[in-house]
């Protein structure tokens, strides 16, 4: 039960490693990451100490959970190649983009298997993941939520919504990222210097997500906390409203779930 294997050792898959590494739901030891590239492999084991190999069918025999952290296009590859060893008790974890529940129990009927979508803030234990499973999965399902609470926030949905959760869960994150390269590209014409223009933006959006989050919230509300009649603030929102920054980001992100309902 306190054994698992994730198969991919990629940046998504760092991150998970990282954070389940620092909980106490598994000890190091007891994790094993599977990767064909020798780097990421010796990365996760000098930073971590976890147990690694390249041995696929060796690294899923007597554990409970594995992990498919894979591209799309490697699914179908892997699943055919672990099918003949994988033994009915053992769970499969999908962060697999575009896949169902039923596409993968196609490949492995006789396996339960649980979605889940987290980000890469789980390497900082600040994922956001989102859940799925089919009803007879209850029992697994509440282990997997306190083993992704380890890494972040978890919510449970329904699997017809995992695509969008994917977009706005873990797209998420470069889109945020984006807007706040913009701030300090901003902060700098202003005329500070780029690392002083990065500290202040960083700083400024963790108290703005904190002030949501903390507060409970509609981010309006905190908006309407920092205008002031025929402020500087009012005026840059303003501007921004009429070059289109919602309706931008709006229809970037329907681009973006549009995009994921065709990948697979």
């Amino acid at each position: 039960m306190n054994k698992i294997t994730i198969i991919g050792g990629g940046n998504l898959g760092k991150s998970i490693i990282s954070g389940l590494a620092s909980s106490d739901i598994f000890e190091a030891k007891n994790i094993t990451v599977v990767d064909k590239s020798k780097y990421n492999l010796k990365e996760v084991k000098e930073k971590l100490g976890v147990a690694t190999s390249q041995d696929i069918i060796t690294a899923i025999k007597d554990v409970k959970w594995v992990i498919l952290c894979v591209q799309p296009r490697q699914l179908d590859v892997v699943l055919d190649e672990i099918k003949p060893v994988l033994t009915k008790d053992q769970i499969l974890i999908s962060t697999v983009t575009g896949t169902s529940i039923a596409e993968i129990n196609e490949f492995v009927p006789t396996n339960k298997v649980i979605r889940v979508m987290p980000n890469t803030g789980a390497s900082k234990k600040l994922s956001m993941t989102c859940i799925a499973a089919n009803e007879d999965v209850k029992e697994e399902l509440a282990i997997v939520e306190k083993m992704f609470d380890t890494i972040g926030e978890t919510l449970v949905i329904e699997e017809r919504l995992m695509q969008a959760a994917t977009v706005l869960g873990a797209s998420g994150i470069a889109f945020f990222l984006r807007f706040l390269r913009a701030m300090i590209q901003g902060g700098i014409q202003m005329g500070f210097h780029p690392h002083e223009a990065q500290i202040i933006a960083v700083q400024t959006a963790i108290g703005a997500a904190t002030l949501v989050a903390e507060n409970g919230t509609h981010p309006e509300r905190e908006i309407d906390k920092v205008t002031t009649p025929q402020g500087c603030t009012i005026e840059g929102l303003n501007e921004m409203e009429h070059q289109g920054l919602s309706s931008s980001v709006i229809k970037g992100v329907m681009a973006s779930y549009e995009k994921i309902n065709t990948i697979k």
